[in-house]
Formats: C-alpha cells, structure tokens, sequence
C-alpha cells in the first residue's frame, strides 16, 4: 500500500548538518578517523553541577512540569539577563524543548500560512525545516563572504518587504558565518521593523562567542523595540549541553509570551529532569564562560590562519560563534565533502565538512561554499586543516579558485 504524504513534508529538504552522517559511519567502519568539523558538538566538558543536581534529585513520581516551564529555571534565567542588562519578568519567560521549539513556536506565534520572514543568508538551515513545517515562507537576505557576512544596505532590505513580512529571524553571532553585527546594522535593523511593523526573532544562543575584544549588544538591549523582540536562547552550546534540549523564549511583550502559553500547554511540557539540570548550569560561574571563550579564540585563530595558507580559498576572519563559511575552489562542495570521506585520507584520517548550499535559499548559492564548526582541541584541529588543505589540492573536481557568489 502507497502512503500519500504532505507537500510540506516533500518540500523539506534534508540536513545538510547530518544527511552525510551514514557516509561517514561507513568510513569509520572501514577503519578511517574522521575529524568531524560539519556539526556544532562543542567537546568542551559540560558544567558537573547539571549531573548533580539530577543525582541530588529526590522525588516520588517524575511528575508533568507546568507548562510555562520550571519557576525556579524561569528565575535562574531572568538573573542571567540581569548581567547583560535586560531585565523580564517570570510571565515573559517560557522555557522550550531547545532553541528549536522556541524559534518554531515564534514563527506560529507571528505568522499565518504563506506569511514571511526575511532571514539573512546563509542562514542555519532548521530555519527552512522550522518553516515549511507551519508554511511560512523564508525571504533571503543575501550576505556575502567577501563582505564578512554584513548586512546589506538598509534599502536592499526593504525592497524585500512584502504586505505579507511579519519579521526579520536572524542569529547574533551568527551561524553559520561567525558574523557579529555591529552596532550600526543593529540600529539599522530596528528603524526597518519600526517602519514596517515587524518584529525580530533574535537567535542569541551564541551570545558568549564573541572574540577580539568586541562589545556584544542584544537586541533586547535596543528600549525602542522592546515589545518587537524576541530573544530565542538555549543551554546547548553556552554550557556544552546539547542533549539537555532545554532552550527558552523571552520578551517584553507580555501578548506574545500570553499566546506561546497555548503552543507551551499544547506540548504539556519540558522534561522535569532536564530543567533541574539546567537550573544548576545557569548557576555556572562567569570564569566558566571566560575560559570557553578563550579557548575558543584560540581555536579560531589556529584555524583561520590555516584556512588562509590555502590557495584559493576566500573567508574572512569570524568574530563570534564557532563556525566559519569559506568558498573552496572546488566544482561542488557536497561532491567534495563525500569524495574526502570515501576516497581520500592522510595516514588513514581525514576531514568532514558540512556543504553550505543547504545554508542558502536562493537556488544556486553556496555549492562551493561549506560550514567548518571549530569544535575540536586545537592540535585535532590542526591535523584536520592540514588534511583539508591536502584533500583540496589532490580533489579531481578542483578548480582555479574559488567561484564567485551568483
């Protein structure tokens, strides 16, 4: 018997973080080492207090937990944004099953089917997933390597607004580009949705990856859009806590968090375990952060010095987050990324990367570009550029240099 499946499902598009995943498993299985630079696994350890205090748990019946979330994690995030300047409420937080569920719950909070959303791109590609799941259409916002990943001009931006545009998504720091907006573009950003009365979804997970000395600003740090923002947050890669899935939703307006209750108590709730765990990591002292951030910018640098020893290569170098997206001088960065798994290795190890065209929306962008996530100890991460850099030069497809966007 056939199943008839949705145009919805049909239109999503798998991973380009993990659909290469079985390429690589069958690699492994041969024997080869595989240095994994396609996918945003910190190594880092992950704070012992959120094993603790699950361990410290004592409770008869692994009860539901409210819907809104843990009162006592809503408290424990409020005190975090005390130290970034922003100041809510425990009716203006909800905690999430991720950053993914808070990022899908805004969009249905905002949007109808065939609405839209204007995202700067290359973009995370569970934007694609999270909206095509509730018909919601991504708008690009096309950003450029040469340029660092910068927003365009502030007229280029409109000119993609539509009666349908509910509000501008977007990651500070970025993912996957590393890019840190400045003040300027932030400023700019906040004019447009004024005008045109929007709202910005700001994906802040990143927000304790910034490098060089940059001053970090949220958008919940701009007063004159503080009933237009909403901070998507997460404890994944602040305390290297990916499986914990626990992530979060703040805003000032009190309305929107009102009608993500519904979409909360639609769900039930959040794992109870996993809110007492990350109740203790947000207790994590700031020296936690400091050395994460350090080591970090100490993998940054051994990575993009690598990245431009090799020829034909084009990035310029990334401010926050831990990822970079670099064009290669290749024909096709997915038939590279599969050839350097299948057919290629030093010393029986080789390098894996994440194709970035799966990044982009416009069709034809980013097919020799890739996302490299910066996330193993610097001496693996030396080894891995110096196989990529390897595998560059003996790939059959290579070419003179990297092609220009279209």
């Amino acid at each position: 018997m056939s199943v008839r499946f949705s145009d919805r499902i049909r239109s999503m598009n798998e991973s380009p973080i993990r659909k290469l995943v079985p390429i690589a498993a069958a690699a492994k299985a041969k024997g080869k080492k595989v240095y994994h630079l396609n996918i945003g696994q910190p190594d880092i350890t992950t704070p012992p207090s959120f094993l603790q205090s699950i361990r410290d748990f004592s409770q008869d019946v692994i009860a539901y937990a409210t819907s809104p979330g843990d009162p006592k994690l809503i408290d424990a995030i409020i005190e975090y944004y005390k130290g970034y300047d922003m100041h809510f409420e425990s009716d203006e937080v909800l905690i999430t099953n991720g950053g993914s569920e808070a990022l899908m719950f805004a969009m249905m909070a905002l949007c109808d089917p065939g609405d839209e959303v204007l995202v700067p791109e290359p973009f995370y590609a569970n934007y694609n997933a999270f909206s095509r799941c509730i018909n919601v259409n991504v708008v690009p916002i096309t950003t450029k390597a040469e340029e660092g990943f910068h927003l365009p001009s502030e007229a280029e931006i409109e000119s993609r607004i539509t009666p349908k545009t509910r509000a501008i998504v977007l990651s500070n720091p970025g993912n996957p580009t590393g890019v840190i907006y400045s003040r300027e573009e932030m400023d700019m950003l906040s004019r447009i949705v004024r005008k045109h009365d929007m709202s910005i979804v700001a994906d802040e997970v990143y927000r304790e990856f910034v490098y060089d000395g940059l001053k970090y600003t949220s958008f919940g740090n701009l007063p004159e859009i503080a009933d237009r923002v909403i901070i998507v947050d997460s404890v994944s890669k602040r305390y290297s806590a990916c499986g914990a899935r626990i992530g979060s939703l703040a805003s000032k307006n009190k309305d929107f968090s009102k009608q993500v209750l519904k979409l909360c108590q639609g769900r039930l709730c959040v794992p109870t375990l996993e809110q007492v765990g990350a109740t203790a990591l947000y207790g994590t002292p700031t020296s936690y952060l400091d050395e994460v951030n350090e080591e970090y910018q100490k993998r940054r640098n051994t990575l993009y010095k690598a990245l431009k020893e090799m020829p034909g290569v084009i990035c310029e170098e990334p401010k926050g987050a831990f990822y970079v997206v670099i064009k290669m001088p290749v024909d096709d960065a997915e038939k590279f990324a599969v050839w350097m798994l299948e057919h290629f290795d030093v010393n029986n190890e080789t390098t894996m990367i994440a194709p970035a065209e799966g990044f982009y929306s416009t069709p034809g962008l980013g097919r020799n570009e890739a996302r490299l996530a910066y996330v193993l100890k610097d001496e693996d991460l030396a080894k891995a550029m110096d196989i990529l850099k390897a595998g560059l030069e003996a790939y059959p497809g290579r070419v003179e240099s990297a092609i220009p966007a279209m």
